[in-house]
């Protein structure tokens, strides 16, 4: 749900003119939909004083409000850092934060969590726009500078602090980089305190963002937050090319979705016989080439011969109950499943429908016979009187 300054000004977007601030939270990544804001409390219990911060892109992290502000999901709130302060925009509060912190930080301690200082002015956010504004040429400059260095890393992202004290720059490597003369040189630049912060490929493409083969945006920079490991196994088992560049995402590495109904497929095919095992027929072996989960299907190809055979899982397990007894059928026609074919509903162009010149073609004829009356009219003989 996105806000009313993300409309349409005379049939062109006018874009969010919030620069992060948007109290809907709907142009936000990671968004929540915190499902229990309506639900009341039980009489005497306090509300939760945890609260979910969001920064910049998808880093979030916990804040106690310790002094009990009456905060909502959108608020842009202050909060400690060590040293200084940093701005954040309210992401989850009440009951919903209690289940977020069992679920990312079970061991956090809320007497040891940093605190909310207090809602953002107007010049503090001011302040935080300004830093946002300078982070396009901070990252311009560093890479200029690593390529100067010769240093084999990228640096995919800047973020200020609210207090223009502190820059983090993330980047992505291979290995170790001795990044010290570029620090020196950074906050020689900039004159602040520079970190330097490694992530892996897919973290930075939940940073940055895009848009998925699929055509919907990255679920890593809408809701997926925990990246497990992705193998080729997870592709083959559903029968799916092993084509790099189709298996690929924008971090290229294996696309998350892979694993997504992995486990779905993994029960189908328990039902299904080995594929490794040979059918022995009189006319030679035939070898399993692959396998259709949905119609439940099994395509074989015998040794010598072009052509795919069709069998069912069932008529599969019966021939090799028969060649474990010794039995080889003579051929695998007799067990071939026969694939029924869709009826199509047949079109008749019964008037000319489909044709567009149907009407010219109609006047040309009117006009042909027209001429041929006249010309006979013209030739024939006039009678005495």
């Amino acid at each position: 749900m996105g806000c009313s300054s993300c409309g349409t000004d005379g049939g062109t977007p006018r874009g969010c003119k919030n620069n992060g601030t948007c109290s809907s939270g709907g142009c936000n990544k990671l968004e929540v939909y915190d499902w229990l804001a309506n639900v009341a409390l039980p009489s005497g219990q306090k509300p939760y004083d945890i609260v979910e911060v969001r920064f910049k892109n998808s880093r979030k992290s916990f804040y106690r409000n310790a002094s009990n502000l009456p905060l909502s999901v959108g608020d842009v709130v202050v909060v400690e850092t060590a040293p200084g302060y940093d701005i954040g925009v309210v992401s989850v509060v009440g009951e919903l934060a209690r289940i977020q912190v069992k679920k990312k930080s079970p061991g956090l301690k809320p007497m040891e969590t940093r605190k909310i200082q207090h809602i953002a002015k107007q010049n503090e956010i001011d302040n935080w726009i300004k830093g946002r504004s300078l982070e396009k040429e901070a990252m311009y400059a560093s890479r200029t500078m690593a390529i100067e260095l010769g240093l084999a890393m990228k640096i995919s992202d800047v973020e200020y602090q609210a207090d223009l004290t502190k820059v983090t720059f993330y980047y992505t490597a291979e290995g170790r980089i001795d990044f010290r003369q570029l620090i020196k040189d950074l906050a020689d630049k900039f004159k602040v305190r520079i970190e330097m912060r490694q992530i892996g490929s897919r973290q930075e493409s939940s940073r940055l963002g895009g848009i998925g083969s699929c055509g919907r945006e990255l679920c890593c920079t809408t809701w997926l937050t925990d990246f497990r490991s992705v193998s080729t196994s997870a592709a083959r088992y559903q029968q799916l090319s092993l084509n790099p560049q189709k298996l690929a995402g924008q971090c290229g590495k294996l696309k998350c979705c892979l694993n997504y109904e992995l486990d779905m497929y993994l029960d189908a095919i328990k039902s299904f016989p080995k594929t490794d095992t040979r059918l022995k027929t009189e006319k030679g072996d035939a070898t399993h080439i692959k396998t259709d989960v949905f119609k439940r299907l099994m395509w074989y190809a015998l040794q010598g011969e072009n052509g795919l055979i069709a069998l069912s899982p069932e008529q599969v397990k019966k021939i090799v109950d028969l060649n474990r007894e010794g039995t080889i059928p003579k051929d695998l026609k007799a067990y071939t499943y026969v694939v029924e074919k869709e009826i199509e509903i047949g079109y008749e162009n019964v008037v000319g429908q489909d044709s567009i010149s149907r009407f010219a073609n109609t006047n040309k004829n009117k006009n042909k016979n027209r001429n041929k009356n006249r010309n006979k009219n013209k030739t024939a003989p006039q009678q005495p009187s």
